[in-house]
């Protein structure tokens, strides 16, 4: 019996082509009931996310040949009713691709956000979904079980989630550095953009007390307020909350500073010089940089925020191979543990083969792509070496190199 992966992801489809093959929960387990009748699987498990759709499948052959994968991706289509043309989107994968693919997956070395966390937990509810169904047996059971124990080992003995990669989850450290606590903490969203939104749900997350949402066209701010449980503030009337508020998230469309230092440095002394955290992600910039150099002012713009977060990004990409090393070493336990008398040796983490193609156990294997500015204010907190967050999202087929003849 042979495990093996068909599906498509961010790496190989965009988001139009992957949302017309996601599956709603309640349609997977009459999928893989289905497909268990067709008699192209034995057992089954489908994830499906806004970033792949995967089937794991234990075959009754011994090894998948080419003519069984295209028959499960055939099978796969015409579960979601497509119809339409298809080049190189899906990937096939047989063992031991496939086991290191499911590693991968589940220690989050092939999601968009390197090391990110809540793919485990999707895998996990997926796998859950289809033993409760009854539709895995020993092997798969044994397989997910063992990747859901290399993603803790991998947690603990790298450090491939080292530190923040969005923007939201950098002020949030940036906040917490600056507070030591969020727990008092008032924040005032200026505009109603989704970066400024995200950046609020966060500090929100983490303790802080109340959020106040200004914006120019005020039912923007309502909503955005009811959706926070926060409390819209008129535009032209923010400037006299500032006494309450700790943290500024600002991302307006003004063509102009809204906030410079000829206005801050008075409304700083009505707030008795209260440590005071700007997070301005509006380009053009909304606060003028010059409000760096009032005391217990601490500024950070877009760039500043992306830069600490591709500094963690570059950490995390740092430790792929440490990570590729243990998978690999627990795949081929595992495989030694099913009964491959002689398991086939994984090709080296460096050579890794690019998802669009339908590879076996003889084929060869190709990787797939897989401190903010100096400050003015002496009184900055020093970033913790290094810095976290998540550079903008790459284009879907970045990195790859499509087969060729």
């Amino acid at each position: 019996m042979a495990i093996v992966v068909v599906g498509l992801s961010h790496h190989t489809a965009p988001v139009a082509l992957r949302e017309k093959f996601a599956f709603p929960e309640g349609a997977i387990p009459q999928a893989l009931n289905l497909m268990r009748q067709s008699g192209l699987a034995e057992e089954g498990v489908i994830l499906s996310t806004c970033n792949r759709v995967e089937m794991y499948l234990a075959t009754a052959a011994a090894a998948a040949d080419k003519q069984s994968l295209d028959a499960i991706r055939k099978f796969l289509q015409d579960s979601r009713g497509y119809s339409g043309a298809l080049s190189n989107e899906f990937y096939a994968l047989s063992e031991p691709h496939s086991i290191e693919h499911l590693f991968r997956v589940a220690c989050g070395l092939d999601s968009m956000v390197l090391g990110e966390t809540e793919i485990l937990g999707q895998l996990k509810q997926a796998y859950h979904l289809a033993l409760q169904h009854k539709h895995t047996g020993s092997r798969l059971n044994k397989v997910f079980q063992r990747a859901f124990n290399v993603a803790k080992q991998i947690r603990t003995e790298t450090q491939i989630q080292r530190g923040s990669i969005s923007v939201a989850s950098v002020a949030v450290e940036l906040a917490e550095k600056i507070f030591s606590t969020l727990g008092h903490r008032h924040v005032m969203v200026l505009g109603a953009g989704d970066t400024s939104a995200k950046t609020a749900r966060a500090l929100l997350s983490r303790g802080a007390n109340s959020v106040l949402v200004s914006n120019r066209t005020y039912e923007n701010a309502v909503a955005l307020a009811n959706e926070l449980g926060g409390r819209a503030v008129p535009f032209e009337a923010w400037a006299s909350e500032f006494t309450r508020i700790d943290i500024v998230i600002s991302s307006t469309s003004a063509p102009h500073f809204i906030l410079d230092r000829a206005r801050l440095e008075p409304l700083m002394k009505l707030r008795k010089n209260e440590p005071l955290l700007l997070i301005d992600i509006a380009v053009p910039r909304d606060i003028e940089p010059e409000v760096n150099f009032l005391d217990n002012v601490y500024l950070y713009n877009i760039d500043d925020l992306q830069t600490i977060a591709n500094d963690y990004l570059r950490q995390r990409q740092e430790q792929v191979a440490h990570c590729e090393n243990i998978i690999r070493e627990k795949v081929h336990g595992i495989l030694a543990g099913l009964g491959r008398a002689n398991p086939p040796p994984l090709p080296d983490a460096s050579l890794r083969l690019p998802p669009s193609m339908t590879i076996d156990a003889n084929e060869p294997s190709v990787n797939p792509p897989a401190t903010p500015a100096a400050r003015s204010s002496d009184n900055a907190p020093p970033l913790k070496q290094p810095k976290p967050i998540v550079p903008p999202e790459p284009p879907w087929n970045a990195g790859y190199q499509q087969p060729t003849a």
